[in-house]
């Protein structure tokens, strides 16, 4: 599963592979709230069709009007705005007053889509400059810290997987997270020494590793853009691993389990060498309570926990399984994802 602007980007290539012409759209500044952050991308071929989304449908009907009526003309990079005005607020769904600022990029075989895609197939952060003045791109490694930027020369926007998430076991439950995760842009490592679990997995896309989890955590150096999801039920797979992640810089820790399971996890943890405001970083049972039930509705609710936490949202608002009360007609079992 492709996230939204890989997916763009992995058209626009088939489209000019095809002989067609096409523009990439980037949104590059906004005003007041927007449906699409700053790096959202929308690509647009000369017979109308379209994928990915700079405003939630607003602007690219009238991006696709244009094109339908006047066939893509730009021959080089141009920057447009919408919603300057009360009225094309109101026309483009727009708040009164708010406006987009969108780079719109006639693509070619010169625009190096099909190299970028290659980088990222290898898993690379990749820093891609546009000259405005000539069209010219070039391909650079990008900093995890890069961000998009505009000058009068130059576009630079960064593409690739910005954060990492290693899953411990390769179960039913941890194919479902690694799906998601990959379409929110997460490079992700499943790592399983079991060699019946390793057998079934499915998912050719995601990096499986057949070592001793502990030793991949210290392997990867975790980083503040890194997560640890430790999902084997194996104390032996799981406490060591999570022994060093917790140690690290990761931002997010979890495992799963029922909540009883998840006490006696802490109390072995606390005979390692962790301190207490350590062992507090763990989210355990893991995951946002939602009533899930299912591998897939787990796994959602596991990354919704997640992002949550990157998105610096505060623990009070959030209701984990942990803090969560039995619902009425839920069983504890239900509550907890595993008893």
């Amino acid at each position: 599963m492709d996230s939204i602007d890989l997916e763009v980007l992995k058209t626009s290539a088939a489209w000019i592979a095809a002989g067609h012409r096409c523009e990439l759209v980037t949104v590059i500044k906004t005003w007041g709230s927007s449906p699409r952050p700053i790096g959202a991308t929308l690509a647009i071929c000369d017979d109308g069709r379209v994928v990915g989304s700079v405003s939630g449908g607003c602007i690219e009907d009238d991006l696709i009007a244009r094109v339908r009526s006047e066939g893509i003309t730009r021959t080089l990079p141009e920057i447009v705005s919408y919603g300057i005005t009360a009225d094309e607020a109101h026309r483009f769904g727009l708040p009164c007053g708010g406006t987009i600022e969108l780079a719109i990029e006639p693509l070619g075989p010169d625009s190096r889509i099909a190299e970028l895609l290659g980088r990222l197939e290898q898993h690379q952060l990749v820093e891609r400059h546009v000259d405005l003045r000539t069209g010219a791109v070039s391909l650079h490694k990008a900093a995890a810290s890069a961000v998009l930027t505009l000058s009068d020369d130059a576009l630079v926007t960064q593409h690739g997987p910005r954060w990492r998430l290693l899953v411990i076991g390769a179960g039913q439950l941890s194919r479902f997270v690694a799906q998601i995760a990959s379409a929110m842009d997460y490079h992700v490592t499943v790592c399983d020494p079991r060699e019946e679990y390793r057998s079934g997995w499915t998912l050719p896309e995601v990096r499986l590793v057949h070592a001793m989890p502990d030793d991949l955590v210290l392997e990867m150096k975790l980083d503040k853009r890194s997560a640890v999801v430790a999902l084997t039920h194996d104390p032996k797979l799981d406490d060591l691993a999570l022994m060093e992640a917790l140690k690290s810089d990761a931002f997010y820790v979890g495992a799963i389990g029922s909540r009883a399971n998840n006490a006696k996890r802490r109390e072995r943890l606390l005979q390692f060498d962790l301190t207490p405001a350590q062992l507090d970083r763990l989210h355990g049972p893991v995951g946002l309570y939602i009533g899930s039930k299912t591998p897939a509705e787990i796994a959602i609710s596991i990354l919704a926990e997640m992002t949550a936490v990157k998105n610096g949202v505060p623990r009070e608002l959030q209701v984990n399984h942990a803090a969560a009360l039995e619902a009425p007609g839920t069983s504890a079992c239900a509550i907890t994802l595993q008893s």
